[in-house]
């Protein structure tokens, strides 16, 4: 019987977009038919695989390099999308990371993580279909990388990672996506606007499993999560957060009065 961390592995290191997504479908309700194992004390060994499998577009620039995405055109409007659609590839990646790479947590961590990689398969899918009624798809326009940097920045530990992944990198997007679906909304772009909901929806949720996970881990260590967050983010190297910020979904997403007041410091 296939196990669950071992079979997110495989799904990871698979270089096309679309298998990718099928095949995590697939694990997602193979799981909850209880026709897979879980096995969270392995030590699982990726010597050897290149993580994580993508195709060979998108090309990968620096974030100065990616051409600014205008509006007023077509291409412009598609690169917009674009870079939407490799979030979601990337985040997509990052939670099959999760799964496999950090053993000995709780069952309900992997069962989290599992939600999250299907839904954001979803958004890929979504994101990527609306770009071939377009006339565009995934790979057309270059795209940075830096969102899987922080993964690999974090490998050799699952509280740095879940204070710098979901609660930093992907928390930019409950500040980013309201103005994006805006900009979509003057142009009547009535399909792109539905998509940017469903994302923004789904991914307070995401976040709120970064901040749980976080939480969790700061209390078996008996350490201010304040405090483990500003020593991990200096640590790590992680991006200085910035204004403006979607107060209202941080909240919902889990962090504290405390937290959002530094942020507004």
């Amino acid at each position: 019987m296939l196990e669950l961390r071992e079979a997110s592995l495989v799904i990871l290191a698979s270089t096309d977009a679309q298998n990718k997504v099928s095949q995590l479908l697939g694990l997602f309700d193979s799981y909850h038919k209880q026709q897979i194992t879980l096995d969270i004390a392995h030590k699982i060994d990726a010597q050897g695989l290149s993580l994580p499998g993508r195709p060979l577009k998108p090309e990968l620039v620096l974030p100065k390099l990616v051409p600014k995405r205008r509006m007023d055109t077509p291409e412009g409007r598609a690169g917009l999308l674009h870079s939407l659609a490799h979030i979601e590839f990337n985040a997509m990646n990052l939670a099959l990371d999760a799964i496999w790479r950090f053993p000995d947590m709780p069952k309900e961590y992997y069962e989290d993580w599992l939600k999250v990689a299907k839904e954001e398969a979803y958004h890929f899918s979504l994101v990527n279909e609306h770009l071939h009624v377009l006339g565009f798809a995934y790979g057309d326009f270059p795209a940075h990388n830096s969102l899987w940097e922080m993964v690999e920045r974090t490998t050799d530990s699952v509280i740095a990672r879940m204070a710098l992944v979901p609660r930093t990198m992907e928390a930019r997007g409950l500040d980013a996506v309201p103005a994006i679906r805006d900009r979509f909304k003057q142009i009547k772009e009535v399909r792109a606007v539905e998509i940017l909901e469903i994302i923004l929806n789904d991914e307070i949720g995401h976040v709120l499993i970064g901040n749980r996970w976080f939480n969790f881990l700061c209390a078996q260590d008996n350490i201010s999560p304040i405090t483990a967050y500003r020593e991990l983010a200096a640590k790590y190297r992680a991006p200085v957060l910035k204004p403006p910020f979607n107060m209202e979904a941080r909240k919902q997403a889990g962090f504290t009065t405390e937290e959002l007041a530094l942020l507004g410091s």
